[in-house]
């Protein structure tokens, strides 16, 4: 019941309610798309002004259609922080030739890094949430089922959705139990409790892993994931579903004939 708590909460806040296209949409071509749109992201050249300023505009449109919170997204770009602090650090340590920018001397060759890191990382986390917030978590599994996914790997990402939540939460009260007994885990010199701690999490996941693991074959699990979830798959939305695939077909000619 403990895990079962755990789950709902954690995963609630991912996914948004919505009646939009891409809400309707199947999950499969979702998560091809997603893929597709990443991977032709990652491999274009980061002098490729105008395949960035494509691959905004699409990204942006995804959100309105979507119809995603502005204050949702930006919020859950936090993530990408460290990604963004990194690219603005690379001018300043980059080699080659400098350019004047508001007075300072900065690497031409930072500078286009820093374009190509901070562009790339918001693109592909704005995508990522998108799908993350247009499709449920058993979504997600029966997506990957579909898609011939190797059955452990579909049970390793089932597994983590489910129980993650609940490490982080077992965590958090071990956490409230150093602090109560003045062991501040904020500080460096607190490292030995704190590598107990871990040590004491990992042992009791793995504990719970092994008892988990009995417990499906007692009940006669055979490598893989049931499916509980009886709705039907919704049709596919092609005019949506062919939006990264355009993209991806757009973004290799370029960087061929360029």
């Amino acid at each position: 019941m403990a895990g079962g708590r755990a789950h709902s909460p954690g995963h609630a806040h991912l996914h948004v309610p919505g009646t939009s296209r891409i809400h309707r949409l199947a999950p499969a071509p979702k998560l091809i798309g997603l893929v597709a749109f990443v991977s032709t992201v990652a491999l274009t050249p980061r002098r490729d002004v105008a395949a960035f300023a494509v691959y905004g505009a699409v990204v942006v449109a995804l959100v309105v259609i979507a119809r995603l919170p502005i204050r949702l997204v930006v919020s859950r770009l936090v993530v990408i922080v460290p990604f963004l602090v990194f690219a603005a650090i690379v001018p300043f340590i980059g080699t080659g030739e400098q350019v004047d920018v508001l007075g300072m001397s900065l690497s031409e060759d930072g500078l286009w890094a820093a374009f190509g890191v901070a562009s790339k990382a918001l693109l592909g986390a704005t995508a990522a949430i998108v799908f993350a917030a247009t499709t449920p978590v058993p979504d997600v599994v029966r997506a990957l089922s579909e898609l011939r996914v190797p059955s452990v790997i579909v049970g390793i990402v089932a597994f983590m959705f489910r129980y993650l939540d609940l490490i982080v939460d077992q965590l958090r009260r071990m956490r409230q139990a150093m602090v109560a007994r003045c062991h501040d885990p904020r500080w460096l010199w607190q490292v030995g409790p704190i590598a107990s701690s871990s040590g004491t999490l990992f042992v009791r996941s793995y504990e719970r892993g092994e008892r988990v693991h009995q417990a499906m074959l007692a009940r006669g699990f055979d490598g893989r994931m049931p499916d509980l979830d009886e709705r039907p798959t919704p049709p596919i939305d092609w005019p949506i579903a062919l939006i990264p695939a355009a993209i991806a077909v757009a973004a290799l000619l370029t960087v061929v004939l360029v």
